[in-house]
């Protein structure tokens, strides 16, 4: 049994996730029938991220920080925090992040808990991926339209008003934030003579869904 929780609440090296290759994966499914038709179902109703942070690696510092890094994690055993290079704000990534960027919930005159979501899409169509490590001090939260300075705590990546908002009251965020990862991997194969050939490590990571 670990001493540790399943989370350490710690950032991989930023210098080499931005270097990270990677991006989001669906799983469907997918039969076809007799008639040349298909049939098409999504397996789960969230994405899941997959990184290599290895091409994010440029020196021999970089390979001994993800070592040392690794060892703290217990490898794959404790998930930690990852800045993804092209996904990590609830604007653009060149943008800065307003209160009013994503829609997170309605108020109906008794809720005052609501999930930290980003959506991707418009209308119907759109997809609402789940937040769950927004980057402390970066989150921004309105109620019908006004920025709430105070009065409001987040944890998880639950944003919780001290007072519920009325019927119909629209309640927005904005905010930076990371996604939980862990090694997808047991070990490290690292080699000298094989980085100073030019080759790179393979360090994979896969998404924590929460």
């Amino acid at each position: 049994m670990s001493e540790f929780s399943s989370f350490h609440d710690v950032l991989f090296p930023t210098a080499i996730s931005f270097g990270a290759t990677g991006g989001p994966e669906r799983r469907n499914e997918i039969v076809s029938l007799t008639s040349g038709r298909e049939k098409r179902n999504a397996r789960f109703s969230q994405s899941r991220h997959h990184y290599d942070a290895g091409t994010g690696v440029r020196s021999l510092a970089d390979l001994h920080e993800v070592l040392v890094f690794f060892e703290a994690r217990r490898g794959s055993l404790h998930a930690f925090r990852f800045r993804d290079p092209f996904d990590m704000k609830s604007c653009k990534p060149s943008g800065t992040p307003s209160a009013g960027d994503h829609l997170i919930g309605v108020g109906d005159g008794a809720k005052a808990r609501f999930r930290l979501t980003k959506g991707y899409g418009d209308g119907a169509d759109s997809y609402q991926r789940f937040i769950a490590r927004p980057v402390a001090g970066t989150l921004l939260v309105a109620v019908d339209g006004e920025e709430v300075a105070s009065g409001f705590d987040w944890s998880s990546g639950e944003v919780v008003l001290d007072a519920a908002p009325g019927p119909g009251v629209r309640v927005t965020a904005g905010y930076e934030f990371d996604v939980p990862v862990r090694f997808d991997t047991e070990r490290l194969s690292i080699s000298l003579t094989v980085f100073k050939a030019g080759q790179i490590p393979s360090i994979p990571l896969v998404e924590v869904l929460s």
